[in-house]
């Protein structure tokens, strides 16, 4: 994915599980809603259109899928529709067992403040998610990392 100087945030992170495991877990909504959205309309497949559901947060988008390559890499866009973002999943096999996640969001947008605030926000939520894959993977956990991010009652 070509990024562009520093409008990018990055998040990335070992997992001790085969790449197949690894990859259908951020495909298949009935895995990923375990560590990360509540509901998703189905499995990401290239060229469609897929919505998922925060429901705890009334919240819902449409992703896009571009790029769909089995075990290897996972690129949607998203976002609203005038500030849309890529998001590039690499899935590296470090060997039969471990898997290397790094996640990309490109095509931030905007004045210097709110491109540091984009990279703030999406390297701390991306970083949420892999940790919480990593939790419900390894060790079956479900961590509410991205639900207790926001939790009713603060300001």
């Amino acid at each position: 994915m070509k990024t562009e100087n520093n409008k990018y945030a990055k998040a990335e992170m070992l997992i001790r599980k085969p790449v197949s495991e690894v990859f259908q877990a951020f495909i298949d909504p009935e895995i990923t809603n375990k560590f990360w959205f509540t509901k998703g309309s189905g499995k990401l497949e290239e060229g469609q259109k897929t919505e998922w559901t925060w429901e705890i947060y009334g919240f819902s988008l449409t992703v896009t899928t571009h790029v769909l390559h089995e075990n290897k890499k996972i690129v949607i866009e998203w976002g609203n529709p005038d500030e849309t973002t890529l998001v590039e999943w690499v899935f590296t096999p470090l060997n039969e067992n471990e898997t290397f996640v790094s996640i990309i969001n490109s095509g931030l947008k905007g004045d210097a403040d709110q491109i540091i605030d984009q990279v703030r926000n999406s390297t701390e939520g991306f970083t949420l998610v892999l940790a919480g894959a990593k939790a419900y993977l390894e060790h079956q956990l479900q961590l509410n990392l991205v639900l207790d991010r926001f939790p009713k009652g603060l300001a």
